[in-house]
């Protein structure tokens, strides 16, 4: 299933949301710009390295490291690997991202998605902890993101493509089922990716990262927003914090 949009109205501007999309975009276009050396390097210096992480320098190139390591836990959230990769990330953002940021602030919105980030990187980052390999990509982030807005609006439908063969159907589906299913694919996936070494989808980055926002949004959210609403609800003003 590919999700296109949701029926769930906002009531502040997601200002947090686009910055996050533009952001991205330019630094995947600067990406792209680069010479491929001179490309490859620069995601391996802003990267999030599980060996540089967790203290294996020594297994790394002494070019491999260009900032603190703590700050390529941020950095490695504003580089993707390819077009799919940016255009997929940013098109859930832009569903889902908009409706929490709504529920938060936008000033809380930005803590809410760089902790999940965080997280979702050291999530990864456990399951291989000598690996050389850099992690980039929003999506942990975005995961967070994704489990935040399940327990919000579960209800909420979300028109999605289906492929069928050689042909497309368009249908609405509960948010519910469109992101309890995808996250049972990263688990399953994750599962099936252990041992395995190499590059690849850092599955248990997006199963982190939603772990994360679901345990965050209590913490986050306006207190007049309950879970589990049937449909976008008014008659509140969230703060800018």
């Amino acid at each position: 299933m590919i999700p296109l949009h949701d029926d769930n109205p906002t009531e502040i501007n997601p200002l947090v949301t686009i910055a996050l999309i533009v952001t991205c975009a330019l630094v995947f276009l600067y990406e792209v710009s680069l010479p491929e050396r001179a490309g490859e390097t620069f995601v391996f210096h802003y990267g999030a390295i599980p060996a540089s992480i967790f203290g294996h320098e020594a297994t790394l190139s002494e070019d491999a490291v260009a900032v603190p390591v703590t700050l390529t836990l941020l950095t490695s959230m504003f580089l993707h690997g390819g077009w799919m990769h940016l255009i997929g990330n940013m098109l859930y953002l832009w569903i889902f991202g908009n409706n929490v940021e709504d529920v938060m602030g936008h000033v809380k919105f930005v803590i809410f998605y760089v902790v999940c980030g965080i997280l979702a990187a050291m999530s990864h980052a456990l399951t291989d902890p000598t690996s050389g390999i850099p992690m980039v990509g929003a999506s942990g982030a975005i995961s967070g993101v994704l489990g935040a807005y399940l327990l919000l609006y579960p209800r909420a439908q979300v028109l999605v493509v289906i492929p069928l063969g050689i042909f497309m159907k368009t249908m609405y589906v509960p948010a519910g089922f469109v992101l309890g299913f995808w996250f049972v694919l990263q688990l399953l996936s994750g599962g099936m990716s252990l041992g395995q070494g190499g590059g690849g989808v850092a599955f248990f980055a997006h199963v982190g990262g939603f772990v994360a926002g679901m345990a965050l949004i209590g913490f986050f959210k306006h207190p007049n927003v309950r879970f589990f609403a049937p449909a976008r609800h008014r008659g509140w003003h969230s703060s800018d914090w």
